[in-house]
């Protein structure tokens, strides 16, 4: 990834594989669909590690209003893809209806190797996310960077939440995806290394004594990238509508370039404040934007208003970055709320119908493939009504 503009930036999409009559995750994806969607819409499709799952990783970006144009038309080119091979797109944290155990790993070695290492956490890492690279001026240290920006990840998850359902059922949860990915090693809240040196050699420890085959193995929320010159936001889930994903990419680069302009500032990294991040983090993946998220002095900070000082924080940098207009999503997340929350609203209303456990989640998955390619949506065969069992 190559800077041809100040705090470029890089987007990827993960998304589910559906077949649209049944509403159910395919169980096996044909590889020529792969292989069709790379030579039709380039390199940026790539596989993931179950069959069902693929991912859109956008073009080097400067420019958020051409980054909404260029994922815009991936998605739509690769949901008409896949609509050619019986299948459907569909972009959330978990799928309503998915069954882990119907699942099969994608063929290829790295994949193979990451089941046979992690057994059933790997065959049960039916989640898709989203990932937001920024590039940072030379001689910003991104691993102190990274230190700075770690309080606001709690933040990030609560406007992105988009898995409340697992194995068929209500989690409770507004992302179960969080849930289940720390059942993962090295993921989670990463601790506050001095800086890239100190980050590197603790990479190179694990590596030497055989626990990772590189730094690519340190998964967590948010990270040094080992591929290219970024700052990679791990924690978010996959975003269903793509201005919910752009809005947080923008609101992301954002605080990496207020974050660059203030280097000098310490980071609050005290001996609670690791914890405190991650007791806000399962507060985001339990209530989302309902959350209450603590400081550290003890005080309790509704997420909506910690969304409001970010935004204040970071005008001059959105104004800079011309970003202004995206953010403004952020004003309808906060009053219709997440993916998870239209989910939730759609399973109620069709159980308060009588509809069964399982129809309900059908109306689920019925919305969540129109909102991820609308048009895509509309021109799909009708499927079968939403409230059969």
């Amino acid at each position: 990834m190559s800077a041809q503009c100040d705090y470029s930036f890089g987007i990827e999409e993960e998304f589910f594989l559906v077949r649209p009559h049944s509403r159910l995750l395919a169980t096996q994806v044909p590889a020529r669909l792969l292989k069709r969607a790379r030579a039709e819409l380039g390199e940026c499709i790539e596989s993931e590690l179950l069959q069902t799952q693929i991912e859109i990783a956008s073009p080097v970006q400067c420019d958020i209003g051409q980054a909404r144009r260029q994922l815009g038309e991936l998605r739509r080119g690769l949901a008409e893809l896949a609509h050619e091979h019986g299948l459907a797109l569909l972009a959330a944290g978990t799928h309503p209806l998915g069954q882990w155990r119907e699942q099969s790993p994608t063929d290829k070695p790295r994949y193979r190797q990451l089941v046979e290492d992690f057994q059933i956490v790997a065959r049960r890492s039916q989640v898709c996310g989203l990932h937001v690279h920024v590039q940072l001026p030379d001689g910003v240290d991104r691993v102190q960077a990274m230190n700075r920006a770690m309080p606001w990840l709690p933040l990030l998850l609560a406007l992105s939440t988009s898995s409340p359902f697992w194995d068929r059922l209500n989690s409770g949860l507004m992302s179960y995806r969080q849930a289940m990915y720390d059942e993962w090693p090295r993921t989670g809240i990463p601790d506050f290394f001095a800086g890239e040196a100190e980050y590197d050699a603790f990479a190179d420890l694990l590596k030497r004594a055989g626990a990772i085959a590189d730094a690519g193995s340190l998964w967590w929320a948010i990270r040094p990238s080992p591929n290219f010159p970024t700052v990679e936001l791990r924690i978010a889930d996959a975003c269903t509508h793509l201005d919910d994903s752009l809005a947080i990419a923008a609101l992301f680069r954002c605080l990496m370039r207020h974050i660059a302009r203030h280097r000098a500032e310490p980071p609050p990294c005290d001996a609670a404040t690791r914890r405190l991040i991650d007791e806000n983090r399962w507060r985001a993946k339990r209530s989302g934007l309902q959350a209450e998220f603590i400081d550290a002095r003890g005080r309790s900070e509704p997420a909506l208003e910690q969304l409001r000082r970010l935004r204040e924080l970071v005008a001059e940098d959105a104004a800079a970055l011309d970003c202004t207009q995206a953010l403004r999503r952020l004003d309808t997340i906060a009053e219709r709320g997440t993916s998870a929350h239209a989910q939730l609203a759609i399973y109620r209303e069709h159980r308060q119908r009588g509809a069964s456990r399982n129809g309900a989640l059908k109306a689920v998955v019925d919305w969540l493939l129109h909102a991820t390619v609308p048009a895509a949506a509309d021109a799909a065969p009708t499927p079968s009504a939403p409230d059969s069992p």
